[in-house]
């Protein structure tokens, strides 16, 4: 559960070896390539556009619901063909179902003006008929019109006009555009409908039986993908005639397995540690189930190789934080019967497995915390009764949710120091990080003293801190004199950063604000719903439903997207801010094969 540890190997070998040598390290898929050669562009060739083309496929056929028993061995298949065959499919229900719909438009135009079965053209003495809806409002523009016209429909909104003229009248003959009926008359379009939705059918029926090969095509589609990771990986390979060497990154608790391999294979081996101005790339260490904290923490910034593993208390606060948004354990609940719902489905991969139970954590959080502040879809718990004795605090209670955020905030701020400090231990600008967390701490306590000794208590320590962060911001090294007077400028730079502390403390009261509104939104729906019911008798009672169910649809989609936006955001801005050095890292991406998720 931490930042894994990393050491250099650089093997050397026969030229004749190389491509051996390169197949087993990636049957390992342990080892992190550094370019010896110069880094390759990777052009978008053939085998690409190959690439792109097979995505395109695959995502088209997992989209049907339920795919056919799958096909595992045919050695016939040929996935080029198959690809091919799949994307001509894709086209064809595309212009399929763009047909319906432009004919299904077309009968919504022509049916006002009826079942029109137009004469031969010669029938009607070189003229033909030009179609418009006009507003009723616009019937007077009708009168300042030269050409033969008549109404030959109308409704409360449109009146419908027929012109008769030999050529296309001008376009603003009248105050709305011609409507296009084309020369077909309704029956005619809605048989071309009913062929069209057949071909449909038949092109659906189509993918489906395609789908009987999606396990296949993702096993063709891994071999071809671990083959472009081998010619790649060897671009990066510095060779001549007789030798060969690469150079990488492995973990390690995996040194051993190499340095096995090059040593049965007759390669020389240097296993060396990271240099103080190299920057491995960063490998998370967790296991499969908290892959989707991995995910959440890397989504924002890659920790730097020598920064702390942020995954665990990403999803403790970030859960933490979610619940107090949505303040409401009906909606906990919800969230709980969502996620119930697609538990199965959910399961399908060990990856999948760890969003789960991402998302059941959250649930639980949430309805934890709204048993706490006791608001069930807005309703409190009666007074007497078991909930209402499991609620110790309320969202509207403004002095003690403030304090409770503003002590989450420093809280959290105080951990993301004192982690920073950890991280940086053995260099000054540790010391700078216990600093503010004394700087924290001491105006916490000043904020919340009753007595001037407690006051003085906060203050002195509030000193203390600043005067760490002056004295040990800097890292300057001192060759001469005028180099203290720089350390000096650069611990006042650093105590400039008080303000922003200041700030960052005060982001935390979203936590109060957004939980309040969502309570509140919650009650006010509530009280127009009993409102409306008690106002209309009988009708009120579906209007009162209609306005309660609808209210907090919506209140809980507010509730949802304001969790994960915020929630998220008080890790990413300011706990990452204040306990990662902000050095952006690079992800660990070994030579591996790529496999099928199972």
């Amino acid at each position: 559960m931490t930042i894994a540890a990393l050491k250099k190997i650089s093997v050397l070998g026969p030229a004749s070896e190389e491509a051996t040598a390169l197949e087993d390290l990636q049957a390992l898929g342990c080892m992190h390539l550094l370019p010896l050669a110069p880094e390759p562009e990777r052009p978008e060739d053939a085998s690409t556009r190959t690439a792109k083309d097979a995505y395109k496929a695959l995502k088209f056929l997992t989209e049907v619901p339920d795919p056919r028993r799958q096909v595992r061995r045919d050695p016939d298949f040929d996935i080029a063909a198959f690809i091919a065959e799949v994307l001509e499919l894709q086209q064809r229900i595309r212009e399929a179902r763009d047909k319906r719909d432009f004919l299904n438009a077309r009968i919504a135009a022509v049916r006002p003006w009826g079942n029109l079965d137009f004469p031969p053209h010669d029938a009607l003495a070189g003229q033909m008929l030009w179609f418009y809806q006009l507003p009723v409002k616009e019937r007077a523009a009708l009168d300042e019109v030269a050409l033969p016209w008549e109404i030959v429909a109308r409704d409360t909104r449109s009146l419908f006009v027929v012109i008769i003229a030999p050529e296309e009248p001008p376009e603003d003959i009248l105050p709305v555009p011609r409507t296009h009926t084309g020369s077909l008359p309704i029956h005619e379009l809605d048989a071309e409908v009913e062929e069209t939705e057949i071909a449909l059918e038949a092109l659906e029926a189509d993918r489906l039986a395609c789908t009987r090969y999606l396990t296949l095509m993702r096993a063709r589609m891994s071999e071809a993908e671990s083959r472009a990771e081998l010619d790649f990986a060897h671009q990066q390979v510095l060779t001549d005639e007789a030798m060969f060497a690469l150079q990488g990154w492995v973990p390690e608790d995996r040194v051993d397995e190499v340095n096995a391999l090059a040593e049965s294979q007759g390669f020389a081996v240097l296993i060396e540690e990271p240099a103080f101005d190299e920057t491995p790339p960063t490998l998370l260490e967790q296991p499969e189930e908290r892959a989707a904290g991995v995910d959440l923490a890397m989504f924002y910034q890659v920790p730097g190789y020598r920064d702390w593993d942020p995954t665990v208390i990403l999803v403790a606060s970030f859960s933490l934080f979610f619940a107090m948004i949505v303040a409401d354990a009906g909606y906990g609940l919800i969230i709980a019967g969502i996620v119930g719902a697609y538990w199965s489905r959910l399961g399908g991969t060990a990856h999948a497995r760890s969003w789960r139970r991402l998302l059941a954590i959250l649930a639980a959080a949430t309805l934890v915390y709204g048993v706490l502040v006791g608001s069930y879809l807005g309703f409190s718990p009666r007074e007497g009764s078991l909930l209402a004795g499991l609620k110790i605090m309320s969202v509207d209670d403004f002095g003690t949710m403030m304090t409770l955020s503003i002590v989450i905030g420093v809280a959290h701020l105080v951990l993301g120091n004192v982690l920073a400090a950890r991280a940086r231990w053995g260099r000054t600008v540790a010391y700078a990080s216990l600093g503010w967390c004394a700087v924290l701490i001491g105006g916490l306590i000043l904020w919340l003293a009753d007595s001037d000794a407690v006051s003085t208590l906060g203050i002195l320590t509030m000193v203390g801190g600043f005067g760490g962060v002056l004295a040990f911001t800097s890292e300057r090294p001192i060759k001469d004199p005028i180099d203290w007077l720089w350390r000096g400028l650069d611990g006042l730079q650093g105590l400039a950063g008080a303000m922003g502390l200041f700030g960052d403390v005060l982001s935390y009261m979203r936590l109060f604000a957004l939980g309040l509104a969502s309570a509140s939104l919650a009650i006010t729906f509530n009280d127009l719903a009993g409102q409306v019911r008690e106002a209309l008798p009988g009708l009120g009672v579906l209007l009162g439903l209609l306005i309660f169910l609808i209210g907090h649809v919506l209140n809980f989609g507010l509730a949802l997207m304001s969790g994960v936006v915020h929630g998220l955001r008080l890790n990413y801005m300011e706990f990452f801010k204040w306990g990662l050095s902000g050095e952006e890292g690079r992800p660990f991406r070994p030579l591996a094969r790529k496999e099928i998720d199972a």
